[in-house]
Formats: structure tokens, C-alpha cells, sequence
């Protein structure tokens, strides 16, 4: 009871009381005035961030592993017989790779051979010749002048004996006239008994000598006008011979020709030789460096040719990578700045390195079929320049052409 009264009592006071006026409420902040400067502040945060990270230096994934492949072909035609290594080999820089068939090629080696003694032989023949040329060029010149002279010495004398021979003619005809004369007069005394037979014999033999006499004279005279004939073909003879030594100089030239022309033929044949011995050696393809063995496309008894590669070597002891920057990333660089290099193959392991080079046009530029921006409709795409990054030292891990790679150049700009 005590208490229903009580609480009478307190709810006739509140009903008798006046409400009170409440307080206005206090404005909140705004959920977004809140969050912007702490989004502002992340922001720049990151960007500086970001700015700071890639400030000084150019990144790009589009970058691989690059060495030296060589495509090991035959210098000749033939069949190989021997395949002596397989795909993934190691060689070293001289190896026998593959073997061909060297019958044929032995054989034309004999007839290179064969053929540069036979132009020896005649090189030897021609060169005699040209000596004994020479030694007799002026003997014959000088005789020929000689046998000249002595043709007009023969000439002279037979005018002589001509002349000569005359005079005797004449003499024995004088004596002939005179032994006649007295011949007739001693006929003439012996007929008038003046003198007695033994003196007209005596007057009669003094005639026939002086005839005979006269005989011999004339007949010394004909000899003698031979002479002087047999003498002027002398001279036609010895004047041949000397026009014919006078040629000796051009023989000289001629024989040198000839020995020219035999050198030429040495050497030709020495050369056949040379290329001969030559093809023997290349019978047997030899790996040109150090590398292993790709590709290998060649089996015994196949045909080759210099047409078609017989296998690859790639030369892993001298790598690099190739990094394909974008046109724009390229202003600050320049040869000499250090680099990062990542392989994919090993994780994130970095490798020391610096940049070698810059290539001298965009990789479409020197592709198969080059873009013509003057035809067609123009799109510009971002071209991208292959750079040359060379590793600080040789790498303790084996790199191999192709691998994937992540280059960084810091440039310091």
C-alpha cells in the first residue's frame, strides 16, 4: 500500500511538471571528410613511393638470353658414312663431326698431282730452251756477220783469179801466136833443107804447149768466173743467215712467253692441287668452336650438300642478353651504365651486368616485312629497340639461348 502510494504520488508530480526543453543535438563530421586525407596521404605515400623505386633506371621484362649458334654445314658434295656425335653434345673447337665419302675426292687429288708434275716437266723443258736460246742468239749473229764477210772475201778473191786467170789467158795466147810463128817459119826453113827435122819437132812441141797452154788458162779463167758465181750465193746464203740471227731477239721473246705461259700452268696446277687437298680435308666437317650440338639433321648414308645445315653449336661459354626497351625508355640511356639482369630459370637471382649497346634501328625495322607507314591506314605503336647487355664476369650457372630474362639499366636520370 505504501508503495501504490508512492508511485501515485510521483506520477501526479511528473503530469503537474512541465517538460523540459532537450539540448540540440551536435553535428557529426562526415564519414568522407574522415577518409579523404587519410586516402590522400596513402596516395602520396605510394607515389612517392613508386617515384622513388623508379627513379634513375628503366625496366623491361621483353629481354632473353642470346649466344653464338653456328649452322655447321659440308663445304662439298658427298655421302656421309660416319655421324659421330648426337643432339646435345658437347664438342670442343676442332672435333670431327661428320665423315664423308673421300674416294672421289682422293682420286681427282692424283690427278691434281699428276697434272702439276707434267706442268713442272714442261715448265723445266721450255725454261732449257730459253737458256740454249739465249747462249746461241748471239753466236749465230755473230756468224752469220762472219760467214757475210767471208762471202765478200771470197767474192774479191774470185774477181782476182777472174782477172788473173784473164792474164794468163792472154799470155799463153801470145805464146801460142809466137810458137805458131815459129813453127811456120821452121816449117818453111825445113822445106828449103835450112834446117834439119829435130828443129821443126822442137818448133812443132813449142806450139802444141803453147796451145795447151792456152787451154789451161782458159780453163782456170771458166773456173774461176765459177767462182765468182759460187761466191754471190755465198753472200745470198750468209745474208739469210744473218737476217735469220738478226730474229733472235724476238725468238728470245719467244721462248720467255713460252716460259710464261708454263709458270701459269704450274700454278694452275698447283692451285687444282691446293683446292684438291683441300676437298680431302673437307671430307671430314670439323666443329668451327666449342659448343653443343642442336639440331642434328644429318645420318649415315644421307647425301649433303653445302645447301642445307648439317646440325647446330651453340657456344655457352659467351652469352648475353638482348632487352627490348620501348622507344620512350631509351632518352637517358647510354653504353657503360650498370644493369640488373633476372632469369626466370633461377628465380629472383640477380646477376650483375652493364649495357654494351644500342641497336642501330627498332626491332620492326629490321624485320622480315618492314612497316610502310606511307600505305594504308597509319596506326603508331610503341616500337621497342633491341639493347645489348653484357653480364659483369662469367656466370657459376649455364645460360642458354632463349631463356626468359628481366632487365633493369639504371641510367641515374
Amino acid at each position: 500500500m505504501a508503495n501504490a502510494a508512492k508511485l501515485e504520488a510521483v506520477e501526479g508530480t511528473t503530469e503537474e511538471r512541465e517538460p523540459e526543453a532537450s539540448p540540440a543535438p551536435r553535428a557529426r563530421p562526415s564519414r568522407a571528410k574522415k577518409v579523404l586525407p587519410s586516402l590522400v596521404a596513402a596516395f602520396a605515400l605510394v607515389g612517392g613511393g613508386v617515384y622513388l623505386y623508379g627513379h634513375g633506371k628503366e625496366t623491361t621484362d621483353d629481354a632473353f638470353v642470346e649466344a653464338h649458334v653456328a649452322n655447321v654445314a659440308t663445304r662439298i658434295q658427298g655421302q656421309a658414312v660416319h655421324v659421330l656425335v648426337k643432339d646435345n653434345q658437347e664438342v670442343k673447337e676442332g672435333d670431327v663431326l661428320v665423315e664423308l665419302d673421300d674416294r672421289d675426292a682422293k682420286a681427282r687429288l692424283a690427278t691434281a698431282q699428276a697434272d702439276l708434275a707434267s706442268a713442272r716437266a714442261n715448265l723445266a723443258a721450255v725454261e732449257a730452251q730459253l737458256a740454249l736460246t739465249d747462249r746461241t742468239v748471239d753466236a749465230n749473229l755473230r756468224q752469220a756477220k762472219g760467214g757475210i764477210s767471208q762471202a765478200s772475201a771470197m767474192t774479191g778473191t774470185s774477181k782476182a783469179g777472174i782477172d788473173q786467170a784473164k792474164a794468163a789467158v792472154a799470155a799463153a795466147e801470145s805464146r801460142r801466136s809466137l810458137a805458131q810463128v815459129e813453127k811456120e817459119r821452121s816449117e818453111k826453113l825445113y822445106a828449103e833443107g835450112a834446117i834439119g827435122k829435130a828443129e821443126l819437132d822442137a818448133h812443132v812441141a813449142s806450139f802444141d804447149q803453147a796451145a795447151a797452154a792456152v787451154e789451161q788458162a782458159e780453163a782456170q779463167l771458166a773456173s774461176a768466173q765459177e767462182g765468182l758465181t759460187s761466191a754471190a750465193g755465198t753472200i745470198e746464203t750468209a745474208q739469210g743467215r744473218l737476217v735469220a740471227a738478226q730474229a733472235g731477239p724476238q725468238q728470245l721473246d719467244v721462248a720467255r712467253a713460252q716460259v710464261g705461259v708454263a709458270k701459269a700452268r704450274v700454278d694452275q696446277a698447283q692451285a687444282a692441287l691446293d683446292q684438291a687437298e683441300l676437298n680431302v680435308e673437307y671430307t671430314k666437317v670439323k666443329a668451327p668452336m666449342h659448343g653443343v650440338v642442336s639440331r642434328r639433321t644429318v645420318e649415315p648414308g644421307q647425301m649433303v650438300d653445302p645447301s642445307r645445315p648439317l646440325l647446330s653449336l651453340t657456344n655457352l661459354d659467351d652469352v648475353w642478353v638482348v632487352a627490348n626497351f620501348k622507344e620512350d625508355q631509351l632518352e637517358s640511356m647510354h653504353a657503360g651504365q650498370s644493369a640488373r639482369v633476372r632469369i626466370d630459370t633461377f628465380g629472383r637471382r640477380d646477376f650483375a651486368a652493364h649495357l654494351d649497346s644500342l641497336a642501330g634501328g627498332t626491332g620492326s625495322r629490321f624485320a622480315l616485312l618492314p612497316p610502310d607507314n606511307a600505305s594504308g591506314n597509319f596506326t603508331k605503336v610503341v616500337q621497342r629497340v633491341p639493347v645489348l647487355v653484357r653480364l659483369d664476369g662469367k656466370p657459376d650457372v649455364v645460360l642458354r639461348p632463349g631463356m626468359s630474362a628481366y632487365v633493369t639499366i639504371f641510367t641515374g636520370k
